[in-house]
């Protein structure tokens, strides 16, 4: 049984390193595009605005519609989509007459891609036979790091070797990895998370409080990740005072590195750990990781927090995921996916926080990031809400 889900497993890798292509690669070129199309820096800045909303927006639309049309076929969507999206970028900036629409076109084609990708992938991989789900959730998630990490390192050794001005070959060679997974995911087991008809309405599942406490959860998250995520080269430049490529390898780099390195260290050991007292643990060091960052007048101790984060945060995300399918398990695609969109929504509001309170403090990048810290306090206090409200389930069904 296990080993013909392993191509299942395998696909769903490969998923999440597609999502990380997504996500990563195009940034790597935004003053490429500067200066090579003339696009102003302020509507290049839309790229990732428009990348994040678009995933939202396929969020919502998933938890209508994925049931109806089914999983192979969206996630099969997916690939064809990250695909087209990424070979999108090395041909429609000169078809379009545009180069900046052909830009963000191409964003909005494989940002569906990402965003069925976040979807789908979880609920695909919960419902597969594996025994300690919650350390096989870990490592799943652990790729979309070590995917992260491969496309900045990768993508700058091509660079160096074949010059940025190739950079369209590139994006052509990373379309070939989802490419390739639509043969895994066409031949691969796929069994809906929950039996037809037994899952969880949209409206039944904003009636439990337990529901309500997850997606608090994913919003805190997701901000806390992105806002230092996202922040992390700035951050290293401007605070510590490393170059921009010391800033890149250093401060993102090093941050996605932690974060893989904390999944794969729960996917292995995840079975002798509890995961509530472990999340607990990683939201108070992410919260002492913001205060280091914010507060120290030490250079490697800011730094040090900077990547401590990375670890941190790297059992929140897909940790809540787990929660919410044992106290919920029927909730269905609508709860992946409205999961999903809360955790986006916090990978927005982190990042702008952080951006906003430092450009009210003379651009302080420290000070945005004490406000940011708000979020894993936040992360915090709504674990222990969520303890209370277990142990209120367990008391109702020990007295039925």
């Amino acid at each position: 049984m296990k080993r013909s889900y392993k191509r299942t497993l395998t696909a769903c890798y490969l998923g999440f390193v597609t999502q990380a292509i997504s996500a990563n690669f195009a940034p790597l070129l935004y003053l490429t595009f500067h200066r090579s199309y003339g696009i102003p820096l302020g509507r290049i800045a839309m790229i990732s605005t428009v990348f994040f909303l678009t995933q939202l927006v396929v969020d919502i639309l998933c938890a209508r519609y994925v049931d109806r049309i089914g999983y192979r076929k969206c996630i099969l969507a997916s690939c064809l989509c990250s695909a087209g999206g990424l070979m999108g970028l090395a041909v429609l900036p000169e078809l379009l007459g545009s180069p900046f629409w052909g830009i963000l076109l191409s964003a909005v084609v494989y940002a569906v891609g990402s965003g069925l990708i976040e979807v789908l992938c979880s609920p695909i991989v919960e419902a597969c036979p594996f025994q300690r789900k919650e350390a096989v959730m870990s490592l799943l998630h652990s790729f979309y790091c070590w995917g992260s990490v491969g496309v900045v390192i990768a993508s700058t050794a091509f660079f160096r070797v074949f010059g940025i001005e190739n950079w369209k070959l590139l994006a052509c060679l990373w379309a070939l990895v989802p490419l390739f997974n639509i043969y895994n995911f066409a031949t691969c087991p796929i069994e809906p998370p929950v039996k037809e008809g037994h899952s969880m309405s949209i409206g039944s599942l904003l009636r439990v409080p337990v529901f309500w406490t997850a997606i608090v959860l994913m919003v805190c998250a997701g901000a806390s990740e992105l806002a230092m995520a996202q922040w992390a080269s700035a951050y290293t430049e401007s605070a510590i005072g490393f170059s921009k490529a010391a800033g890149d390898l250093a401060g993102p780099c090093l941050f996605a590195a932690a974060m893989g390195i904390s999944r794969m260290l729960y996917g292995k050991f995840g079975h002798r750990m509890n995961l509530m007292q472990f999340m607990y643990c990683s939201g108070a060091l992410c919260l002492i990781c913001h205060l280091l960052a914010a507060l120290s007048r030490l250079p490697f101790v800011g730094l040090t927090g900077c990547i401590l984060c990375g670890f941190s945060v790297g059992i929140l995300w897909p940790g809540t995921i787990s929660i919410s399918s044992a106290r919920l398990p029927r909730g269905g695609t609508a709860m992946f996916a409205l999961l999903a969109m809360a955790g986006d929504l916090g990978g927005a509001l982190g990042p702008w926080l952080v951006g906003t309170v430092s450009e009210l403090t003379d651009n302080s990048l420290q000070k945005g990031l004490l406000a940011g810290s708000v979020f894993p306090l936040c992360l915090i206090l709504s674990l222990g809400v969520m303890v209370i409200l277990a142990e209120q389930q367990s008391r109702v069904s020990q007295a039925s």
